[in-house]
């Protein structure tokens, strides 16, 4: 019979019902009856391989990352949690608390809050009738957090991803998916205080991680703002010739004067005006003092506030013994538009030791300052809640640390593991499963190898070559004894302790205080 012969690879015999159908039946009435559609779905899977993904298709694929995003190995985890736990220690002993929010917002909780840097802002496709945007930093997310839940005094940190759809470097720890560390004091307090808390913590961060020698920036958005009217420019254009000032740190005058006149519509005069402030030398309360005797600024309110503010802030940056790491520098802008008062930037100035043969230029380490009208955008009768805050530069702290690391050689611990249960003869696992169980029960970190027989010199290597400092040996004669062998990795020593002292054993051995 016909129909039994076998089909050519890749053919399909039509039904002999559908072969005598009448040329005139309806297309819809063919795929309406079942078996049809079971010959339609075998008909789709013996498509040509192009339309399903072909082994050609698969070699055009460039298997990597996103652009301005990263994978993290386990030795770039463990020194990223090192930078982690040293930042949180020092938020913590300042007693703030931890908050979350989610990783996207309301576009309209977003928009209007960084100046021309919301054109860095990732929108997200209509979901169900919202518009979304990712979070461009932590600060617009708890300003929100605290007009929704009429918070009106919190002391916070948030250490969370945010996206900014930047030009990244990634070599310079610039993503476009990054973390950061904020620490934040909302409430009314009394002037500076706080303030120089911020400061304080910023110092004492950088001062623990050791990356060399570093000088805090800091300015006040009245001073900047009252130098912009004494020099002839509209309130219309404060916020984008601010943006333009903050571009000194990267730019010359001369581009940022370029900026002023050609694209911001500033006269050639004003622009002028305006750079005999901000290239004055940096400086301390000899700069304060000369500025509140300038004629034309001293004669300003928002700049007289300013300046009083910043000279009770070297006061009390003295009395915490750090005014000396501080610069009062009047080309420090801060682009955002958020900011209302004292604005600061911390920036490392040299590398750390000879394994650097050339300093590595990473941009600013940190950065913060005062925004009094932020939570008030968001609170339907407009109560504001002043806040002033920090956030630290996690990315490049960490693409120091790492370079560092690099050079240096240094061997990174990527687990904490305190003991290797091991055995020198076979037949030995159910002897291994009981004693890795009670070490886990008691709170030790262990490990074993998963194998029935491994070799003893295996398990010891198992531990040189991942940090492990204890072998917990046990064999016949220890069980014969009731006793464990330990055996200390670097020195090699080996020692017998009874069965019932083991877990203090370890505990002794591997837990520092």
């Amino acid at each position: 019979m016909n129909w039994l012969r076998p089909l050519a690879a890749g053919a399909y015999r039509v039904p002999f019902w559908a072969q005598h159908r009448a040329p005139s039946c309806p297309l819809r009435a063919f795929a309406a009856h079942p078996e049809n559609q079971v010959a339609e779905g075998v008909v789709k899977v013996q498509q040509p391989k192009a339309q399903l993904g072909t082994d050609e298709g698969k070699k055009n694929f460039i298997l990597k990352t996103p652009k301005g995003t990263r994978d993290y190995s386990p030795k770039q985890t463990a020194i990223r949690e090192k930078v982690f736990n040293t930042i949180i220690s020092c938020f913590k002993r300042h007693g703030a608390e931890v908050i979350d929010t989610p990783v996207f917002e309301l576009k309209e909780t977003l928009m209007g809050k960084y100046g021309e840097d919301s054109k860095l802002i990732y929108d997200l496709k209509d979901q169900g009738g919202e518009l979304l945007s990712l979070r461009y930093d932590l600060t617009v997310p708890f300003a929100r957090y605290l007009a929704m839940n009429k918070i009106t005094n919190i002391k916070r940190y948030h250490i969370a991803k945010v996206y900014r759809r930047d030009n990244p470097a990634m070599t310079r720890g610039r993503y476009r998916e990054f973390y950061q560390c904020d620490f934040d004091i909302a409430g009314h307090f009394d002037p500076m205080i706080p303030d120089a808390e911020c400061l304080k913590i910023v110092h004492e961060i950088l001062s623990m991680l050791q990356l060399g020698d570093f000088l805090i920036k800091v300015n006040d958005r009245r001073i900047l703002n009252g130098v912009f009217a004494v020099c002839g420019i509209p309130d219309s254009l404060f916020h984008s010739t601010c943006s333009t000032v903050d571009k000194l740190n990267k730019a010359t005058w001369e581009d940022v004067k370029n900026e002023m006149v050609g694209e911001k519509g500033l006269s050639p005069e004003t622009a002028d005006r305006i750079g005999e402030y901000v290239r004055m030398p940096a400086g301390g309360l000899g700069l304060i003092e000369q500025l509140l005797q300038d004629p034309k600024l001293s004669q300003n309110k928002l700049a007289r506030e300013g300046l009083g503010d910043m000279k009770l802030l070297f006061e009390y940056l003295t009395l915490f013994g750090i005014a000396d790491k501080i610069s009062f520098n009047l080309s420090l802008a801060r682009g955002l538009d958020y900011y209302t008062g004292v604005i600061y930037e911390a920036v490392l100035l040299q590398p750390q030791n000879a394994h650097r043969e050339e300093p590595v230029n990473m941009g600013s380490v940190a950065g913060g300052g005062r925004y009094d009208g932020l939570v008030g955008m968001f609170d339907p009768k407009g109560r504001k809640v002043p806040c002033v805050g920090v956030s630290i530069g996690i990315e490049r702290i960490f693409s120091i640390m790492e370079q560092e690391v690099e050079a240096s050689k240094e061997k990174i611990r990527t687990t904490e593991t305190q003991v290797l249960v091991a055995t020198p003869q076979k037949n030995f696992l159910d002897v291994r499963l009981k004693l890795i169980s009670e070490l886990w029960d008691s709170g030790i970190k262990a490990e074993m190898l998963y194998k029935k027989n491994p070799k003893l010199l295996n398990q010891l290597q198992y531990c040189e070559d991942n940090g492990i400092p204890l072998v917990a040996i046990v064999g016949e004669q220890e069980l014969k004894d009731e006793v464990v062998k330990l055996r200390v990795v670097a020195t090699r020593e080996e020692v017998d302790v009874r069965r019932e002292n083991l877990i203090e054993e370890i505990k002794r051995r591997t837990c520092h205080p």
